[in-house]
């Protein structure tokens, strides 16, 4: 799942981050495909960013990425066609602005739960355990990464990266890399792609299973399989 593990960012005409963090701010509009200022935008009111937000997230959850449209998003929310268009310029930077907050709140997450934690493999059994609780938390989210969203499509916007999450994760496991606890003989960067990959499959077997156990109950005996494939053994 080397694919998985870039980041997200890219996102300047509105990002979903700016207009969630800074209600007091101008933003600054580009037309589609032009990196130069053309108009600066009052943000987003919060009341209309919630329910555009709420859109976005259950018409591209459950739709053929290919079909959802800004127009339908518009009816949704209750917000204008040319609003949208003038804030985002397209449904994909319109989504993406959106997946880039949902998992920057998934990283403050992680950031937040790790502090305190010193032993290793305790840390990385609640990485695992995080993302599994979030995504069962919010299954919608895990829809549109796993399931509906075109790898190609958002491997070409720079929200793909998703730095901070990436680099929490390698730091961690360059850690334990060093200490000699994980194997050596690959890069950080492989030993994530194991950990991740196996996110993703257990959340799409879960909707394809219909959902019935408990995604974040799975994370101790999944971690133990993991753990197990990582470690470093002479």
């Amino acid at each position: 799942m080397n694919e998985r593990r870039q980041s997200m960012m890219k996102f300047q005409p509105q990002s979903a981050a700016s207009a969630s963090h800074s209600s007091r701010r101008s933003t600054t509009a580009l037309r589609p495909g032009d990196d130069k200022s053309v108009t600066l935008l009052p943000p987003l009111r919060p009341e209309v960013q919630a329910r555009l937000e709420k859109a976005v997230l259950n018409i591209f959850s459950n739709a053929d990425f290919h079909k959802a449209n800004i127009r339908e998003v518009a009816k949704r929310a209750g917000v204008s066609f040319s609003t949208i268009y003038k804030y985002y310029g397209s449904k994909e930077r319109l989504l993406f602005a959106f997946v880039d907050v949902w998992l920057g709140k998934l990283t403050d997450r992680i950031v937040d739960h790790l502090q305190g934690i010193e032993d290793l493999k305790e840390k990385l059994r609640k990485v695992l355990w995080l993302q599994l609780d979030y995504y069962e938390r919010n299954p919608h989210l895990g829809r549109i990464l796993f399931l509906t969203l075109p790898m190609a499509t958002w491997m070409a916007d720079e929200t793909f990266k998703q730095k901070k999450m990436i680099h929490l994760y390698l730091d961690v496991l360059k850690k334990g890399q060093e200490q000699g606890i994980l194997n050596p003989k690959v890069r950080a960067g492989v030993l994530l792609d194991f950990m991740l990959g196996l996110v993703q499959r257990t959340f799409f077997m879960w909707v394809q299973r219909g959902q019935k156990e408990s995604l974040a109950a799975q994370a101790n005996v999944l971690f133990e399989m993991t753990w197990r494939g990582m470690t470093f053994e002479e």
